[in-house]
Parts: structure tokens; C-alpha cells; sequence
């Protein structure tokens, strides 16, 4: 991948600063699983993504688990990755493609995530290594509790899980810019650059 433009360029301070504390990383929670598990039961046909065959595993792609999920605006946001249009990316072996999937806050956007990552976990999908989830904000103002403590159980389900706010010039149209993105999208798409520039030799294969 090219150097990430969207690395927020901070200005020199003079004279010493005080310590402070340790940098937080950008996910909302402790590590998940990071490759499929034995026992997990597979969701039915009609509950999976379909799947498409790409030439080689050589990019990071998004996978939006439901319609308006944001995958295109992730793709947007990282120059060199792609957007997979709401289907598993699946290369030849025995290199597993890297995804990260993509949903709504939304109790439907939650629950198709749940059922993406059930799916990926079961071991059906094989030739991808799912990194984590992006989760983007369905509506300004805090999350429901409800939904919140069912984001912590799908999150569960996966290696790491990103959150993204509401972000209102992106919901009347405008395409995302440094100068419409607010800090927290910065460190969500400096972690991910960060792990997407790994060895892909490290990422866990499901072959």
C-alpha cells in the first residue's frame, strides 16, 4: 500500500511537555477470536454472503454485511482497499484475502454482523481472514444500551472491533475528506493501516 494520506499531521509544540498518559488503541474492546473455532454451527444458505472470486489475495477489502452498511465510504477513506459490494472476496490458496466487515449500529446492521461473523467463524468461508469489524454510528447522540451491550457481544465474535461516529456532512452526501473527518475516524484509519501493512503471511489462513 501507497503511504496513508490520512495520517492527521500534528503541529511541533515547543519547550518540554508534561508525560501523559499511554496512547489508547483506536478498537472498542479486548481482541476476539482471530481465526475460525471448532463447534460452531454454520448459519443456513439463505442466512450467508455470497462470494466471488478475486485473482489474488493482494488487497484489503470491506465487507458490508447489509445494504448502506458504509463499506464504499471505508474504501473511500483508505486509498488502495476495496469495497467487496456485500460478498465474500475469496482468492486462490493458500493465501487468505484480508476483510474487515462493516455495519450500521442499528439493531438489523447488529444483527447482520452477527450472522457474518458467525459464518466466518463456523469455517464455511474459506480464503478469507477477517481482521475485525467497523462499526458506523446509524444516528447521532449516544447508542441505545440495549444495542450497545449487543455491539460488545458480536464484537465478541471477531479479532477487534472499530467505531465510527455519526458524522453529519457524510449523511447529507458529501465525500469524506480530511477536512469532514473527525479525530476519532483518524485513529481508527491510522490502526487499521497499521495492521493492514503487516506481513499478509501473518494473517491467520482457514485452509
Amino acid at each position: 500500500m501507497t503511504q496513508n494520506p490520512w495520517t492527521r499531521q500534528q503541529s511541533p509544540t515547543p519547550g518540554p511537555q508534561p508525560p501523559g498518559p499511554p496512547p489508547q488503541p483506536a478498537d472498542r474492546m479486548p481482541p476476539g477470536p482471530s481465526a475460525p473455532q471448532h463447534g460452531v454451527p454454520a448459519p443456513a444458505e439463505d442466512q450467508r454472503l455470497p462470494k466471488f472470486a478475486i485473482p489474488a489475495a493482494d488487497t484489503l477489502w470491506w465487507v458490508g454485511v447489509h445494504g448502506g452498511s458504509g463499506e464504499s465510504t471505508m474504501a473511500q477513506l483508505l486509498p488502495g482497499t476495496r469495497a467487496a459490494n456485500h460478498r465474500w472476496p475469496i482468492p486462490p490458496p493458500p493465501v487468505p484475502t484480508p476483510v474487515i466487515l462493516v455495519a450500521r449500529t442499528s439493531g438489523s446492521g447488529l444483527r447482520a454482523a452477527q450472522r457474518a461473523a458467525i459464518e466466518w467463524a463456523s469455517g464455511v468461508v474459506q480464503g478469507v481472514a477477517v481482521l475485525g469489524l467497523v462499526l458506523i454510528a446509524d444516528a447521532p447522540g449516544r447508542l441505545p444500551r440495549v444495542l450497545d451491550d449487543f455491539a460488545d457481544i458480536v464484537g465478541g465474535g471477531v479479532p477487534r472491533v472499530w467505531d465510527v461516529p455519526w458524522i453529519e456532512e457524510w449523511r447529507r452526501g458529501e465525500a469524506p475528506t480530511p477536512d469532514n473527518t473527525p479525530d476519532e475516524v483518524f485513529e481508527v484509519l491510522e490502526s487499521i493501516y497499521a495492521l493492514r501493512a503487516s506481513n499478509p503471511a501473518d494473517y491467520p489462513a482457514p485452509y
